[in-house]
């Protein structure tokens, strides 16, 4: 018994222990093996704890919000800051619509005032194209204008928007204590205001830098120098700002009668500028356009030439819009079987030339015809199209292939085109004006008298439609009817027989059309604006900078390969170009190459008293207006972050918006001016392209027509270079601009669009002043590391008298004069604003002191030194930035570009938009973004952010961003030190190991860190589409489809099409030399015919001058040459295997797919995919949010292969496939409304006694130049 009770203790015994055992072994292989979910849970929240902390520490944000704790919230109400904007914008168009009339009445009277006698053929005159500047060292140092000195003063003075005079901002008390410019001096008052009520002709300005101030008056003698100073008004381009300078177009003789004249009358116009310019200092360019081709531009520059002269002002939008009334046109061109060779290029190039002369007020169609009548472009059959830059150019491309053929039926072709012009003509659609049919033929038999009896002689003297005729060819028998079809229609005739004379002729119809409003001398039309366009001489080079651009391009890649071609395949080759192909968006920024600008113009008349009955243009008289000086007006602080203002033309075209990108790669779209406010703003709701809803066709139809109310849409915006999506509920409040074709709209969003920060009285600057506890100046404030905002107008001088390098530099000034006696307001400082960056500064000025002394953690300087900072920031809603650099955790400075000089605007920084944007998602998150695609780089920063709101109650509103810079491979070293680890037990399945890959994703599925680097900034559906794609199943991401209806796509060229050949710079120079002597022969056969038997025909000189498309053919057919036929053995593969498809810019739409992280509540966040588990391959991952931050952590099993049934949508924009070209697509479906605002004046019943309807030059040269001329030709023929 005694034994079996020891037996039974030691099997009880033995069996414990074995359950103790087996128990304890369990809980170690769990600490061993913990369960991956859990695991995954506890990175991503240390991880998201670890970051906060951090963020917390080093951004100060606890601080930073207890500096507004002062401040209140405020509403801002929607119709009255509309009001204020329009004001602004409203006074200054007036301002420049008054320079241009005292330009315009000078003009007329100059004009008048002119004596036959007083024509001058050796006139001299500055011209832009051979002026040189007159200083000795003229290197951008020595062009500068010097500084004052300092016993000089300058002009404290300015123009008030709203009366056009100087307002003095000092009172006379300081200005004693300095000696007056004495010009200045006599102009001023005893109160220091101006005396200048009116406008006055005599007045006289000089240049600063001239040392007599009447330098202005003395009559230079040389006039190809002139001492040219920069200015700041004119982008610091050499100017002076006391003579104009004219430009001739190359195929104009400048020493003709009507072109000498006009520009020795024109030269009266100076003094005028100068005035102009005096009174309103914000005036940009000044010009007269002439109808004889020369142009008159204030101030005088030196114009470039390069790559050629193109420019002519009767082709520019001002010029056009001005000169006659809106127009329907309807071009028909002769494809007979007579109208080859030589005859059909230069019908093709007068169509160029006519097409060049339209602009988006006007309407064209063009039609062939031969024993039919079809339309050139087929899918504008029965209507016409509006004349924008991107339908021009569909219709010179399809120019270039039109075939003749068969005989030319002239009944079917005039009654079609009468026929379609009365049916715009009844319906009021199209220009709803003039009409005009433009003729081109090699001749005509019979000259259809009974067609205009029917369709245009109906309500005589009055014609519904002119007919313009263009005969082409050397060889023609009658000319009698072609030239009676014009006169008896009220327009002119043309015959033309080499290229060189096609433009010039080409023009003349302009004059005629603007007959009715000549003669309506007393009935002025409105001041014609133009659409948007950029400062380039010709806006229509994009395809021969295209060219160039694939050109270098290819030379680069022959050049890098061309020593290692065997050692390279194809695939590794094309790396070096894969950011290049796959740049399809064009660059944030890319604007700043190209100055946009709108002008206002006036035509001008001539009305010298003849003895016969005359309607003659003089020409247009105008000026530009930048657009950044049309966005200064537009109040952005008040606007607040994320919202905007913009500018939508009578067209529905955008003239000013936030979104307007009218560049790729520094080369001008090709229909960069054709943007619809319709394709920016863009609903929620738009699913399809182009599938417009009726309530935003309605919303633009008002918007269009100068109707005044508000709007609310649910609309779709990117930034970050189209990488990222924000979906706001925005409100829209717009009206009309009175006397131009232009409505203001605003957008401000919903939430916190409306609210303001206001700071209390007691920070006023005049009251801070008088306050006793603040001792010293303002500028106390503004210490350390800041910047304001570049764009935003604080305060400033509206003359050039003084300059400052930064605005930092010029605000500092203004604001030591605000503090000194007698200091006055000026519409010129923003008062307001200046206020709100005071008082933001002021309570913001402790920022600058050491993080790790004002931080109340212990080991603050170590944490900033282990994270690797660069730099932390603050950005308040005023535009002031304050940053703190930390150079001891920089490497090397090289590779760093300080921060103020890439975020320095404050509202408007990408970081701070998506901060305040995410503060509702949660508040205390911070936002963290690395650049994209930047792949395993040591220099990659990580931006994060977070938002600073003041609440007021139930209101609150955007104060500041807080934020900080620190390097990628700290962030990384993070990672991979939480993520390899299991807690207290080391474990093999983390994300060091082979078996889990795992990332960090933003809000967007970009990767912020991986445990393979080479991923940072990549989009995660390119690395893991399967898993991206469950993601989006899963709800953990949402996909909202993108639409870019501004994309450009290359479209390739079928290189074996005599359309596509280019010429070399060496053929097209030959080219130029034969064309100036064709001009020279014959200018000179008609002045000495006897001379001239010996010589052949002159066409054979003038007509080797061809096209733009042909100059781009030869060059082509050259570089073929060159690395084609003569290549060696091998050679040719090379260059076929290297070679860059030939592409020519397309305007196209790009539709994308962009993702946004889906934001769950505590209360429903159990329903989402975050709480799932890994399950074998059918779910190959594990998500979860990373706390504090607007990142998730997703681990994918790397040992299941990717499932590519699966494939997530790309956020890489694709071109949108119509079926049709874009243009056909938007002639057939987006024929939107618009709004007729110019005054159509385009009759008048003293016409018909006009009897000028073609022009015979004859021009008799002076005797020196009839001896160029025979010593020209007799070396001609000696060759």
């Amino acid at each position: 018994m005694k034994y079996s009770k020891y037996a039974f203790i030691t099997v009880f015994l033995c069996v414990f222990s074995e359950s103790f055992a087996q128990d304890e072994n369990r809980e170690v292989v769990s600490k061993q093996h913990p369960e991956l979910s859990k695991l995954v849970i506890n990175w991503a929240s240390k991880l998201g704890g670890e970051l906060w902390h951090f963020g917390e520490l080093v951004t100060r944000k606890t601080k930073v919000k207890d500096s507004f704790k002062d401040t209140t919230v405020i509403v801002e109400d929607g119709e009255a800051l509309l009001r204020s904007i329009h004001e602004n914008i409203s006074n200054m168009m007036k301002q420049k619509v008054e320079a241009v009339k005292r330009i315009m009445d000078i003009a007329e009277q100059a004009a008048q005032a002119q004596k036959e006698t007083d024509i001058d053929y050796n006139f001299a005159y500055f011209t832009v194209k051979n002026l040189t500047n007159s200083l000795e060292n003229s290197s951008e140092e020595a062009t500068k204008q010097p500084e004052v000195e300092a016993q000089e003063v300058r002009d404290d003075s300015f123009i008030s928007p709203s009366g056009g005079k100087y307002q003095s901002m000092i009172h006379p008390e300081e200005m004693g204590e300095f000696q007056q410019d004495q010009e200045r001096d006599l102009n001023l008052s005893e109160d220091g205001t101006s005396k200048d009520e009116e406008f006055d002709p005599d007045l006289e300005t000089s240049d600063d830098t001239e040392k007599d101030p009447q330098a202005s008056q003395t009559q230079l003698i040389d006039k190809t120098k002139l001492p040219l100073y920069r200015n700041k008004n004119f982008y610091n381009i050499p100017v002076n700002t006391n003579y104009s300078a004219v430009h001739v177009p190359s195929n104009v003789f400048d020493r003709s009668k009507e072109v000498i004249s006009g520009i020795k009358w024109s030269e009266e116009l100076d003094k005028t500028f100068r005035n102009n310019y005096k009174l309103d200092p914000t005036l940009s360019w000044q010009y007269f356009g002439s109808s004889t081709g020369f142009m008159r531009q204030f101030p005088a520059m030196i114009w470039s030439q390069e790559p050629v002269d193109l420019f002519d002002c009767r082709t520019r939008s001002w010029y056009i819009e001005a000169a006659a009334s809106p127009k329907d046109m309807i071009i028909l061109v002769d494809r007979s079987g007579s109208m080859t060779g030589m005859r059909r290029e230069i019908a093709r190039h007068v169509v160029y030339n006519i097409l060049d002369t339209l602009g988006n007020n006007d309407y064209v169609n063009i039609l062939t015809f031969s024993n039919t009548t079809e339309p050139l472009v087929e899918c504008f059959e029965n209507q016409l199209v509006q004349a924008s830059l991107h339908n021009i150019r569909v219709f010179k491309e399809a120019m270039a292939g039109f075939k003749t053929e068969q005989i030319a039926n002239f009944s079917l072709a005039l009654i079609s085109a009468f026929e379609m012009l009365q049916t715009y003509r009844e319906t009021k659609a199209g220009a709803n004006c003039n009409q005009a049919i433009m003729l081109v033929t090699d001749g005509v038999q019979y000259n259809y008298k009974e067609i205009f009896e029917e369709y245009n002689w109906g309500n005589l003297p009055f014609m519904n439609v002119r007919v313009f005729t263009y005969l082409i060819g050397r060889e023609v028998s009658d000319v009698r009817e072609v030239k009676w079809m014009a006169c008896a229609n009220q327009g002119y005739y043309v015959h033309l027989s080499t290229y060189a004379e096609v433009r010039e002729e080409v023009l003349h119809y302009v004059p005629v059309m603007a007959r009715p409003m000549v003669l309506n001398s007393n009935v002025k039309p409105n001041p014609a604006w133009s659409q948007i366009y950029a400062d380039v001489t010709d806006p229509k080079l994009t395809n021969w900078l295209w060219v160039n651009r694939e050109r270098n391009r290819q030379r680069e890649r022959f050049m890098g390969y061309s020593k290692l071609k065997h050692m390279l395949s194809g695939e590794q080759s094309d790396k070096k170009f894969v950011h290049q192909q796959t740049q399809k968006q064009d660059t944030p920024g890319a604007s700043q190459t190209y100055h946009m600008m709108t002008s206002v113009s006036l035509p001008v008349y001539d009305k010298k008293p003849r003895q016969e009955r005359v309607a003659n243009l003089l020409g247009v008289a105008g000026t530009d207006v930048p657009i950044e000086y049309i966005q200064r007006l537009m109040l952005p602080y008040r606007l607040g972050v994320n919202g905007y203002a913009f500018i939508v033309t009578n067209n529905g075209y955008i003239l000013a918006h936030p979104d307007f990108r009218p560049v790729f790669e520094g080369i001008l779209k090709p229909s960069y001016n054709r943007v619809d406010v319709i394709e920016i703003e863009i609903p929620e709701d738009e699913t399809e392209p182009r599938n417009f809803s009726d309530a935003i066709k309605e919303f633009r139809r008002k918007i269009v027509f100068h109707n005044r109310g508000n709007a609310t849409f649910r609309i779709k915006s990117h930034l970050d270079d189209m990488k990222r999506i924000m979906v706001q509920t925005k409100h829209y409040y717009y009206m009309g601009i009175n006397g131009t074709p232009f409505s203001l709209v605003i957008s401000l969003p919903h939430k916190y669009g409306f609210n303001r920060i206001q700071h209390p009285v007691e920070n006023d600057i005049h009251r801070m002043r008088s306050n006793d506890k603040i001792k010293g100046s303002l500028a106390q404030f503004f210490t350390g590391n800041w910047t304001i905002h570049p764009d935003w107008q604080y305060c400033r001088y509206l003359d050039d008298k003084e300059s400052f390098n930064t605005p930092e530099e010029e605000f500092l000034h203004f604001l030591k004069k605000m503090e000194g006696p007698g200091w006055k307001w000026s519409k010129e400082c923003d008062r307001k604003l200046i206020c709100k960056v005071v008082a933001d500064a002021k309570i913001t000025s402790w920022f600058n002191q050491n993080i790790t002394t004002t931080t109340k953690e212990e080991n603050g300087a170590e944490l900033v030194k282990k994270i690797g900072i660069v730099v932390a920031f603050l950005a308040t809603h005023s535009g002031l930035t304050r940053w703190q650099d930390f150079p001891q955790n920089i490497n090397s400075s090289e590779h760093e570009p300080n921060f103020h000089m890439l975020h320095n605007k404050a509202i408007d920084e990408i970081w701070y938009r998506r901060a305040v944007e995410h503060h509702y998602v949660d508040p205390s998150n911070f936002v963290y973004a690395v650049p994209h695609d930047v792949g395993n780089s040591s220099h990659t920063l990580v931006t994060v952010s977070h938002a600073i709101f003041k609440e007021d109650g139930a209101k609150k509103a955007p104060a500041a961003v807080v934020g900080y810079q620190f390097y990628h491979r700290a962030l990384h070293q993070l990672f991979t030190k939480i993520t390899s680890s299991c807690g207290d037990m080391p474990c093999k399945r983390t994300c060091e190991s082979e078996e889990l890959h795992c990332v960090i994703l933003d809000d967007n599925g970009y990767v912020i860190i991986s445990d393979s680097l080479q991923e940072t900034g990549y989009f995660f559906g390119k690395i893991r589409s399967d898993v991206m794609h469950q993601l989006v199943e899963e709800g953990i991401y949402k996909v909202t489809t993108m639409f870019d209806y501004q994309g450009l796509c290359p479209e390739p060229i079928d290189t074996s099409s005599p359309a596509t050949k280019l010429l070399s710079p060496t053929v097209h120079l030959m080219k130029v030399v034969n064309w100036a002597i064709g001009i020279a022969i014959l200018f000179a056969k008609s002045v000495f015919p006897h001379y001239l038997e010996v010589l052949p025909e002159s066409e054979h000189f003038g007509n080797n001058f061809g096209t733009h498309e042909e100059y781009n053919a030869e060059l082509h057919d050259q570089e073929h040459s060159e690395g084609g036929e003569e290549a060696a053995y091998g050679e040719k593969e090379f260059i076929e295997k290297f070679a860059i498809r030939k592409t020519k810019p397309e305007p196209c739409d790009h539709q994308m797919y962009m993702y946004s992280l889906v934001h769950y509540s505590e209360r429903n966040i159990s329903n989402s995919g975050y709480n799932r588990s890994m399950v074998d391959c059918t779910r190959p991952y594990i998500v979860q949010k990373v706390t504090g931050s607007n990142l998730i952590l997703v681990v994918v099993n790397n040992l299941c292969r990717e499932n590519s049934t699966r494939v997530a949508d790309s956020p890489d924009p694709v071109q949108v496939d119509y079926n049709m070209s874009l243009a056909c697509y938007r002639a057939y479906y987006n024929d939107f409304p618009r709004r007729h605002y110019m005054t159509c004046i385009n009759r008048h019943i003293n016409e018909s006694e006009i009897k000028l309807c073609g022009k015979a030059t004859n021009i008799s040269p002076s005797r020196i130049f009839q001896i160029m001329i025979l010593t020209l030709i007799s070396y001609v023929v000696l060759i």
